[in-house]
């Protein structure tokens, strides 16, 4: 399907009959839609949901998130992984309640210049959170772009589907229209096998199991919930190779995830 008018349509029509429901969207709240957007940043949807519940019962509103511990914020995290995000997020809610008034900004270049948070993942906030016709690429809009108007190409870049994506972006309802691509794009994901690696971005996702991302959320786990614990105790508790676990909190030190005293006692920053 090369037809450019045939394509919306098509997307339209499938999204009328299989859009899916989800609690960030269609919400007139910037906020939940920017916990969302940092939240799906590398995980799943499914694993999202509850998630995402618990976080806004926790810190329902942006000022609340930002007068909250690292440690608070980590508590409720657990179970997502990639931790930097947390803290991402926990760094952009301390800077629009103080230099925005708790407005999160409706521009995707001062948004990109809040930390985690990329060109695309601006672009989507002011797609999802303020209706704006912005342009942007993830893994589902990708797989649909490369299905339909690439299929008998390999290392398709971003930079032959962007212009496509602009093209076709439904000026009057973005919001929606970037929700029917993701939805086609899940499903197609169900029918062909890993369309993505016709992409020259795609990357095979490494392990978790045995990995030092593994062991790195161990050790936050274990500080969060201890508050206080010695360094001897998590190497105790982390049944990995002594010196692989020191490098590691050796690096979580060094990025200001935890600090410690003296005593070789650890605790959140």
């Amino acid at each position: 399907m090369h037809n450019v008018e045939q394509f919306c349509s098509f997307i339209w029509n499938f999204y009328k009959q299989n859009g899916r429901t989800f609690a960030w969207r269609n919400v007139d709240n910037a906020y939940h839609v920017l916990v969302s957007e940092i939240m799906l940043q590398q995980t799943q949807t499914h694993r999202v949901i509850a998630k995402f519940e618990e976080f806004l019962l926790a810190f329902p509103t942006i000022e609340s998130l930002a007068h909250a511990t690292l440690r608070d914020v980590l508590a409720v995290w657990q179970g997502l992984g990639y931790y930097r995000r947390a803290r991402y997020l926990h760094e952009i809610a301390k800077i629009v309640v103080e230099q925005f008034c708790n407005n999160i900004p409706q521009d995707p270049a001062i948004l990109q210049m809040f930390p985690g948070i990329g060109a695309n993942t601006a672009a989507s906030i002011c797609a999802f959170a303020f209706n704006m016709p912005t342009v942007f690429i993830e893994t589902n809009i990708r797989t649909v772009f490369i299905h339909h108007f690439f299929s008998d190409k390999t290392a398709v870049t971003d930079k032959e589907l962007l212009p496509l994506i602009q093209t076709t972006v439904d000026r009057d309802n973005p919001r929606e229209w970037y929700y029917a691509l993701m939805d086609y794009g899940v499903w197609l994901k169900s029918q062909h096998k890993n369309p993505s690696r016709k992409s020259a971005h795609y990357t095979q996702q490494t392990k978790f199991e045995g990995s030092d991302r593994q062991i790195r959320a161990a050790i936050l786990k274990l500080i969060t919930l201890r508050e206080n614990i010695k360094k001897t105790d998590i190497l105790t508790k982390i049944d990995k190779e002594t010196p692989r676990v020191e490098k590691i909190i050796k690096r979580l030190e060094n990025e200001h995830f935890i600090t410690k005293n003296a005593h070789d006692v650890y605790t959140i920053v």
